[in-house]
């Protein structure tokens, strides 16, 4: 029997009330972590809360910074941990979106995840890691184009923010579908067809789920040699056409 990997530590999900935030709560949970958890909706989030046994939860918009400011300053005890979901991709035409639209689309995810880091870093301990969800969205379409330039921003970004932090580590997720409520969500009547087509193209013969993208996660804290990098977790989506 080995000791769990996670055992004694404190991880907080922000934008942990479903999807990759939730999974990723259990499996923090499974490894010996005790865990909070934010998000929007404080219904979903008590539900979610008791699924978890969390040992606290925050209902906040994360965009909203003086809240993420009183929650991190609330926090009592330092934390080793934090993954941030959070967040939503942009699509649509370019020629269609405004030139605020654009400034949001590029801007929002980095700007919410220095946010999270520079109200985090201070509660942090030594070898804790900050943890970001971005994507492999490469491909540029109609519709796509935005959501592609965006996507790029995040690996540097993380790296840079690696450097700043230490010892405090800082790792980026670059995730594929994921089989969750937001890509249901994004997909709406169209997700079991995406479904099937990534059945039969993907090397994995499956689809990347939730549960998938938290067994990365928890390995990233686990493993304290990893900062600055960017993990693919795509089921081979990238070397295939679909």
């Amino acid at each position: 029997m080995t000791e769990p990997e996670l055992a004694g530590q404190t991880v907080v999900l922000i934008g942990g009330s479903s999807g990759i935030g939730l999974e990723t709560a259990r499996r923090a949970r499974a490894e010996g972590a005790e865990v909070i958890i934010t998000g929007r909706n404080p219904g979903r989030l008590q539900e979610a809360a008791q699924a978890v046994d969390a040992q606290g939860t925050a209902a906040f918009d994360v965009s909203d910074t003086h809240a993420l400011q009183r929650f991190f300053s609330d926090l009592q005890a330092p934390i080793d941990h934090v993954l941030v979901t959070a967040g939503r991709p942009r699509y649509g035409p370019l020629l269609e979106m405004t030139s605020a639209d654009v400034r949001e689309a590029l801007s929002s995810h980095v700007v919410m995840a220095l946010e999270v880091a520079r109200n985090a870093a201070g509660k942090m301990k030594s070898g804790g890691t900050l943890l970001f969800m971005g994507g492999v969205t490469r491909q540029v379409g109609h519709g796509l184009g935005i959501a592609a330039a965006a996507t790029a921003a995040l690996p540097p970004f993380a790296a840079a923010l690696a450097v700043e932090l230490a010892p405090v580590r800082v790792n980026l997720i670059a995730a594929g579908f994921v089989d969750t409520p937001l890509s249901a969500s994004l997909l709406g009547d169209q997700l079991e067809q995406r479904r099937d087509e990534l059945r039969d193209t993907l090397p994995i013969g499956r689809v990347v789920s939730g549960a998938d993208v938290a067994g990365l996660a928890v390995h990233i804290m686990s493993n304290t040699a990893l900062t600055g990098a960017t993990f693919t977790i795509d089921g081979g989506q990238q070397l295939v056409s679909a």
